[in-house]
């Protein structure tokens, strides 16, 4: 007869043998004349049934809770730097001067820690005074100039669009990729060249730029999928917001080699720009003319084009 183990939780209980007259068997810890059988007890029928150990709960530690939420990020308005940098942030591109009311609207933090801070970013040189109002600082400039990536692709690019200018007498930008947006770094025009929307250090979307175009034809998959999800908002009614019609620009951008952005940031303007590798054919940037729509020349700007880009990614070999 095998023997059930009912007092360790750790080893499996065996089958019980089927129950004779003379041995009672206790099944379930109930013995066998409790449910109306009377033969003589056994001392170890007698003996009484081992109980099985109830579980036991520990309540979890006080600093731990059991359904404790995830950490959340810091705020970054809780630090200096992040009141900082909203002040800074505040003054757009046609901005000259701000007053501190007009500060206090745009950022969102309380009138007297703009004042405050503002204080201390003149004392610093990355704001100046103007009467009573705040302009940014010549310590900015002085600042981004020692960037060195962009200072150094600035310099080498600049000579190839001067060319390119002289060949084509239209605007000619070099951007580069940062975030979902494209930062141009160099902008040259003639006399009647594009003098808006654009600008040096301005920012404008990958999906709807010549420039954006091409570097996101010739970035990962990745960055795609993140420009789509971000939205594809319409800057005019010629700007491409489908993301299959976007998807397939860039393959043929990636197999003729150029974009080209039709009216989709102005009416009336074109670009056409082209990748621009560095060493180990790294993509540094994009290369691109800006003309009015009724004055672009595909077919014979494309050769000046490409032929600049490639002397800008030879230099930076």
């Amino acid at each position: 007869m095998s023997v059930t183990s009912v007092g360790r939780a750790d080893v499996p209980p065996l089958v019980p043998d089927p129950p004779d007259d003379s041995v009672p068997c206790i099944v379930s810890g109930v013995p066998a004349q409790d449910r109306g059988s009377a033969p003589a007890q056994s001392p170890r029928a007698a003996a009484a049934p081992v109980p099985r150990p109830e579980p036991v709960s520990r309540p979890a530690p006080a600093s731990i809770p059991r359904s404790a939420p995830p950490a959340a990020y810091p705020d970054p308005m809780n630090s200096v730097l992040g009141k900082v940098r909203p002040i800074l942030e505040a003054f757009a591109p046609e901005d000259d001067a701000l007053s501190l009311a007009e500060l206090v609207r745009r950022t969102g933090v309380a009138k007297a820690t703009v004042h405050r801070l503002a204080q201390e970013l003149v004392v610093w040189g990355l704001l100046e005074r103007s009467g009573c109002d705040y302009r940014l600082g010549l310590r900015l400039f002085e600042m981004g100039q020692r960037v060195h990536r962009q200072r150094i692709l600035r310099e080498v690019a600049q000579p190839y669009m001067e060319d390119l200018l002289l060949a084509t007498q239209e605007t000619i930008h070099f951007a580069i990729h940062d975030s979902l947006d494209v930062v141009y770094l160099e902008k040259i025009f003639p006399h009647r060249g594009l003098n808006e929307e654009s600008r040096v250090a301005g920012r404008l979307p990958l999906y709807c730029t010549a420039t954006g175009k091409a570097i996101l034809a010739f970035s990962p998959s990745t960055l795609f999928v993140d420009v789509v999800r971000n939205g594809l908002r319409p800057f005019t009614r010629h700007t491409v917001t489908s993301p299959g019609r976007l998807r397939a620009q860039l393959e043929r951008i990636r197999s003729e080699g150029i974009a080209t952005e039709a009216e989709e940031i102005r009416l009336g303007y074109t670009s056409m720009a082209v990748p621009v590798f560095g060493s180990r054919s790294t993509l540094v940037g994009a290369l691109s003319i800006t003309a009015p729509t009724y004055r672009m020349d595909p077919t014979g700007h494309a050769g000046a084009l490409r032929a600049a880009a490639l002397g800008i990614s030879r230099s930076l070999r």
